[in-house]
């Protein structure tokens, strides 16, 4: 890391009396706060509160009606936005190259200079003279930039992030929506930006990719902006809190869970003072009228009169409590086995996703699918609905009238629609005249239902989605991935409708704190087969010998008491040598550790006292060696790993 690097990152942005209005009614009104190195802030708040149009106006994307967002004109800032729009054609290669602008223009630009040397012969020229001084000014700027190096910061980004190198050709468009999502993290990773704007990015994500995040946050010197509903990721990322509410905002340096219990206990002293506030002006005002019906007291209620004009009344804050009202009705008794698979094998051309998978699911079940994104999950989901054709059978129950909510539900409703006709349209003679209140439910209310679908966010959309499932009959329910987008709130009201739910649920997730006390049976999918597991999501750890629902998905997991016996398939030198990557990895470990504690000591030296150490250049030479020494430490990591992997 460089020092220009080092100090930019130092600079605070600052957000000045922002107010954003739309149709004539405020989204956000002369909302103030700053932003400072190593701050890593989770901005929560209700779908459509405006969240991910602060991030917009932050990154410039547009203006605010009114107020001030100032910066450092040198502060590099990346954005991830909920929806990645790649260009059609590029590899994955290509597309993470994108994220060095300059050095792919000088890099360009020194091809057509050599091209021009090798074809001209008048070497005594001026012309001649002048590309040769070119020759060397830009292999300089190469220099400077980085360009001898970008190729392998790539390659070792990607594979960090769980890339194989034979997909590294591979067309961006191939790839689902979470793979997509780690391309530009990567790319966001490599433009070493000082300012990172995050919108909704465990969306799509599986539980590998997100601790990738997490531990890459955690580390970040710079400011991190997060909009996120994932209650688990903002308390293990964040170390501040803003949460944009009835149009104010609301900032503490806590994380999420830790804000609200601070803001619950402030709000309840605010309610106390307020309370004793209101009796002292009530016993005031009652003075005032036994002093005015005296003439002799009359000087004295004047002077209390004014008095009591001089109290500043207390404020409470106020609390945006209005939820979902959500509940799924069981349309008729199914038989008592809803869905019975027999050896379903899905394949993408040579790629298998599932191979001879049975699966028996009764009337009453509540079933959880986990596992890596890309082992079938979805694959099956949609088999059941019979969205694809696939070899072997899926036989429905008697009397089964399925609700499939996809993972891209929202993606399937018409944008130019209005709410209204969107579910008029969905909607049957028997429950038409009943749509308004079930938007309402849903708090779509008033003049909101004749709002194009276009406008809503992403939260917004999947409401109306949840909703106009509602409108069909249903007695089993298949839920991919329904929380994406969704408020905290929403996800709880959600949680409690699913779990009240007297039909059969099969639900696809990676937030543990929505699988908690969802299901009965888990089944795990992985290397194309399922492996049962009857019990709710917390047997399922326990049986796994797991700490967290995090590592359920990572690729090699090993068990706490994994018999030893595996390593007497090994020779005794592998063992051997077995034995002295363990060490010699262990040894890393520490040492990363250790340097981690060092940078984060550093950097709270560099934020609480920037002016003393902006001048000790003794200081910020070995800042940057620790941050380097850091980064050979980590690959050497996974080389280690990797070469324990291969013996194994």
């Amino acid at each position: 890391m460089s020092l220009a690097y080092v100090i930019s990152i130092i600079i605070m942005l600052n957000i000045h009396n922002l107010s954003v209005s739309f149709g004539g009614t405020y989204l956000f009104e002369e909302v103030t706060f700053r932003l400072g190195a190593g701050d890593r802030v989770g901005l929560v708040g209700k779908n459509g509160a405006g969240k991910s149009t602060m991030l917009k106006m932050l990154a410039r994307d547009f203006a605010p009606d009114s107020g001030v967002i100032s910066q450092e004109k040198d502060i590099r800032m990346g954005f991830l936005r909920q929806d990645i729009d790649f260009e059609h054609g590029r590899t994955v290669l290509e597309e993470a190259y994108e994220a060095f602008t300059e050095i792919k223009i000088v890099e360009k630009k020194l091809e057509e200079i050599n091209h021009q040397l090798v074809s001209r012969t008048d070497y005594e020229s001026e012309e001649y003279s002048k590309i040769i001084e070119d020759l060397s000014d830009y292999t300089h700027r190469f220099d400077l930039l980085g360009g001898y190096n970008y190729v392998g910061d790539t390659e070792k980004i990607l594979l960090g992030l769980g890339f194989k190198r034979e997909v590294f050709n591979n067309q961006t468009e191939t790839f689902s929506g979470g793979w997509r999502m780690r391309i530009e993290l990567a790319k966001l990773l490599l433009q070493n930006n000082d300012v990172l704007l995050l919108d909704e990015p465990t969306n799509h994500l599986d539980i590998e990719s997100i601790i990738w995040l997490e531990n890459f946050l955690r580390n970040y010197p710079g400011v991190v902006v997060i909009v996120s509903h994932d209650k688990m990721f903002l308390d293990n990322v964040t170390n501040r809190t803003i949460e944009i509410s009835l149009g104010k905002a609301y900032d503490f340096n806590k994380p999420y869970s830790e804000y609200l219990e601070l803001r619950h206990e402030i709000r309840e002293k605010q309610l106390a003072t307020q309370k004793n506030q209101a009796k002292k002006i009530e016993e005031t005002e009652k003075l005032i009228e036994k002093f005015r019906a005296k003439a002799s007291k009359a000087s004295m209620a004047q002077s209390l009169i004014k008095k009591l004009d001089k109290v500043e009344r207390i404020e409470v804050d106020e609390d945006d409590n209005s939820v979902m009202s959500i509940s799924f009705p069981v349309s008729k008794e199914p038989g008592k086995v809803v869905v019975e698979a027999e050896n379903v094998t899905k394949a993408y051309g040579d790629k298998v996703i599932l191979k001879d998978i049975d699966l028996l699911v009764e009337r009453g079940s509540k079933i959880a699918f986990v596992g890596q994104n890309g082992q079938g999950k979805s694959t099956f989901i949609k088999a059941i609905v019979n969205e694809f054709e696939y070899d072997g059978t899926i036989k429905l129950g008697h009397n089964v009238q399925l609700g499939y909510f996809a993972q891209n539900q929202a993606e399937y409703l018409d944008g130019e629609k209005t709410l209204l006709q969107t579910m008029e349209d969905a909607a049957t003679d028997t429950n038409r005249s009943k749509v308004r209140d079930m938007l309402g439910a849903f708090l779509f209310r008033g003049d909101d239902v004749e709002k194009k679908v276009k406008v809503l966010s992403g939260g917004e959309r999947n409401r109306l989605a949840l909703c106009k499932l509602l409108l069909q009959p249903i007695n089993v329910l298949l839920m991919d991935e329904p929380t994406n987008h969704l408020d905290i709130k929403s996800k709880n009201v959600l949680k409690a409708a699913l779990q009240k739910f007297a039909g059969t649920l099969l639900l696809v997730s990676h937030d543990r704190d929505f699988l908690q006390g969802m299901s009965n049976i888990v089944y795990e999918f992985k290397d194309q087969k399922i492996k049962e597991y009857l019990g709710d999501i917390n047997f399922f750890l326990e049986q796994r010998n797991l700490e967290n629902m995090r590592e359920v998905e990572k690729k090699d997991v090993v068990k706490t008491n994994q018999p030893k016996e595996n390593n007497t398939k090994l020779s005794y030198e592998d063992q051997k040598k077995t034995k002295s990557l363990h060490n010699r990895l262990s040894k890393i470990e520490s040492q990363i550790k250790e340097l981690e504690k060092a940078i984060q000591h550093d950097d709270k030296m560099l934020t609480s006292n920037y002016d003393k150490h902006i001048e000790d250049a003794s200081f910020f030479t070995a800042y940057t060696k620790k941050k380097s020494d850091l980064d050979q430490l980590l690959l050497d990591w996974e080389i280690v790993q990797e070469e324990i992997d291969a013996l194994k």
